[in-house]
């Protein structure tokens, strides 16, 4: 399993690796230069999987800028039938590709999928049936998977007291 993360730029998120080459909404910085993407939502590898709340802590990606440039040009034509209405414009988004090159984690070691501890969202009550029985399983709380989840939710009331 390789490490890989998910960061959001430009207002779309996108999914990288050290080593690949992606397309993202024009960023400052001139071809060669170094630039760090910081709002990194979810890192994986073979340790686990790290979710952040709405980012991970002190995680980041670096990368260089291989070029700035302009994508193809996307015409609108709008027209009126009968009404000698035309209007033709054109644009061309600017676009900066960046090579991935490192993935940082984050110092603390951040939320991960594989702590014994689990995360509780508020209360028990508000959690679903996949989440109560993960959460009693991992607290050594023994339960009837068939049950209905106010059933669920007793018996892990019950165990806690």
């Amino acid at each position: 399993m390789f490490m890989y993360a998910i960061v959001k730029t430009g207002g779309k998120q996108y999914r990288v690796s050290k080593g690949d080459v992606i397309t993202v909404e024009r960023l400052a910085g001139e071809a060669g230069q170094s630039i760090k993407l910081d709002q990194v939502l979810l890192i994986s590898d073979e340790a686990g999987t790290m979710i952040g709340n709405p980012f991970v802590e002190g995680a980041f990606v670096s990368g260089t800028v291989v070029e700035n440039g302009k994508a193809k040009k996307v015409v609108t034509f709008k027209y009126k039938a009968k009404k000698d209405y035309r209007k033709k414009q054109g644009h061309r988004q600017p676009y900066t590709m960046v090579e991935i090159e490192e993935i940082t984690k984050a110092a603390n070691g951040g939320d991960t999928v594989n702590d014994t501890e689990p995360a509780v969202k508020g209360s028990i009550k508000s959690m679903k049936k996949a989440e109560l029985i993960e959460y009693a399983t991992i607290n050594g709380i023994e339960i009837d998977e068939k049950a209905t989840n106010a059933v669920i939710i007793e018996t892990i009331e019950a165990a806690m007291q």
